[in-house]
């Protein structure tokens, strides 16, 4: 027996559901609003219930039976798409879209290598990026606008899949010509507890530094808080406190000072780089290449990473 409905309208009716709206949905699909209007009709007629209560501000609001749809039609069309790249056979090229989220910490140090290697090995790809703190990425994880998504595993809740990537141990970040930038030898925390420290405050992220600490059994005197990467490493730069983060990368600053890394000989936790995506997902074979190329590229620079 022939189904009631096409995979266009479910596509549209996906995006209709996520953007509360048929005009926003016809923009980000590309096409007519009276494209999508006809077509969730169709499908409201062919499913014999009511999808949408409509709003007089041109909005939509899902009603029950949207809410029950909703809940099930990312995991159908990831279903579809994954049976048509089946059908294609693994030897063909990928092509098509591919969305993936990137936790805003990572994304200016890895990113930019990760997607020259992916674009170099499937240019028929056309990968979008979300770039957001940890909570952000959850949600859109959650609602389908991303496939899986580069992160901290901090504050990871339950209904994800994740594949680990890497472990990142934390270092003490100094102004260069602090006493204890020329140190070769690891340090302790606690060497640092009357010193400003300038922390990283993005959520889930400023748990962790907290933990770090604990663990060193050490209270922080915190001076200012930032969440942006790059800020905190400009103030330690200008010598206006020390920090402890968890990338690494070039000693210079945006605001023109310099930086030095310290290696922690406390015992101290890292944080575990992972993919992660909804549970129930069958993730696409876009999706499988774009995470084969991160574990690449971050076994590659493992041993330089801090």
């Amino acid at each position: 027996m022939p189904h009631p409905f096409t995979l266009t309208q479910l596509s549209y009716f996906q995006a209709v559901a996520r953007h509360e709206s048929m005009t926003e949905a016809a923009a980000r699909l590309n096409v007519s609003q009276s494209a999508v209007s006809t077509a969730m009709a169709q499908l409201e007629r062919a499913l014999g219930v009511q999808l949408f209560i409509r709003q007089r501000n041109r909005s939509v609001v899902l009603s029950a039976a949207g809410r029950r749809l909703a809940a099930d039609v990312g995991v159908f069309l990831e279903h579809a798409d994954a049976l048509r790249e089946s059908a294609q056979g693994v030897g063909e090229s990928l092509s098509g879209p591919l969305s993936v989220g990137i936790f805003a910490p990572i994304a200016p140090f890895r990113l930019p290598h990760i997607l020259a290697e992916f674009e170099a090995r499937y240019p028929h790809v056309h990968v979008q990026f979300l770039e957001a703190d940890l909570a952000t990425l959850q949600k859109a994880l959650y609602a389908g606008e991303c496939e899986m998504a580069l992160t901290y595993a901090l504050g990871l809740g339950p209904g994800f899949e994740t594949r680990l990537v890497d472990t990142i141990a934390p270092h003490v970040l100094v102004a260069a010509d602090h006493p204890a930038a020329g140190q070769s030898a690891p340090v302790h925390l606690r060497d640092f507890a009357s010193e400003p420290m300038i922390q990283l405050a993005l959520p889930y992220s400023q748990q962790y530094y907290e933990e770090v600490f604990r663990a060193a059994g050490v209270t922080p005197y915190i001076r200012h808080r930032f969440y942006g990467y790059e800020t905190v490493r400009s103030f330690v730069g200008q010598g206006h406190g020390y920090t402890v983060l968890n990338q690494r990368v070039a000693a210079t600053t945006s605001a023109g000072g310099s930086t030095a890394a310290l290696g922690i000989a406390d015992d101290v936790p890292g944080i575990d780089v992972v993919l992660a995506w909804p549970e129930r997902a069958r993730l696409t074979r876009r999706a499988q290449a774009f995470a084969e190329v991160c574990e690449g590229l971050y076994r590659a620079i493992r041993p330089d990473a801090g």
